[in-house]
């Protein structure tokens, strides 16, 4: 079976949904059968890294709302991801476009390690407070997981896997994909959002049943 997941990196229902998939994958029976793909997706492709702006302000600009209520919706969502086991600090979490994050992770996927460098650039982004824009930042990630430092400068500087990342977003748009995660299954079931880990189970097991 194969589940495809289109996923953006500054998305926190993506790395929830991640550990809710992971759980329901933890239960179920044929779970060595099950292959990931991580697809990329880019909630927000015009956003410009902005070093001296954490979350919960770009929020408040772009929603037109005040700073406290902000806080307050992501307050909610720091609640949910704890009870995943995640801990989100949005007062550190950098503005940042997730473009070259996307390559990094296309690279990655070249050597099996996909899910590695989806994992590592979450805890990176929500956990650490890391500039996942930033070159440097993205090589020192791709060394923490065991991917080769010299070709993941390569593939930064180069712009390499760009097509990738685009491929992608276009065949998100094209099955109709407004919002991420997004869970494909077997491309036959799909499942949209973050949703409980007993509704992936119940999908695994019924692509199963119909295989």
């Amino acid at each position: 079976m194969k589940v495809e997941i289109w996923s953006d990196i500054m998305c926190p229902f993506c790395y929830i949904g991640k550990r809710r998939f992971e759980k329901a994958l933890s239960q179920f029976p044929r779970a060595e059968d099950v292959e990931i793909e991580w697809k990329s997706f880019q909630l927000n492709p015009e956003m410009k890294t902005d070093t001296n702006k954490n979350i919960n302000q770009y929020l408040a600009e772009i929603k037109n709302w005040s700073l406290s209520q902000a806080q307050a919706m992501n307050d909610r969502v720091i609640l949910m991801a704890e009870k995943e086991g995640l801990h989100y600090d949005f007062n550190k979490a950098i503005v940042a476009n997730s473009f070259d994050a996307h390559r990094l992770i296309q690279y990655a996927k070249t050597v099996h390690k996909g899910d590695e460098a989806e994992e590592r650039l979450f805890k990176a982004y929500f956990t650490e407070g890391k500039n996942i824009s930033d070159g440097s930042v993205l090589i020192d990630l791709a060394e923490d997981i065991g991917l080769n430092r010299t070709e993941a400068e390569d593939v930064l500087k180069n712009n390499k896997f760009t097509e990738n990342v685009n491929e992608d977003i276009r065949e998100a748009a094209k099955i109709g994909v407004t919002g991420v995660p997004f869970f494909v299954f077997n491309r036959r079931y799909a499942v949209s959002g973050a949703q409980e880990a007993e509704t992936f189970l119940d999908v695994l097991t019924k692509t199963t049943e119909n295989q």
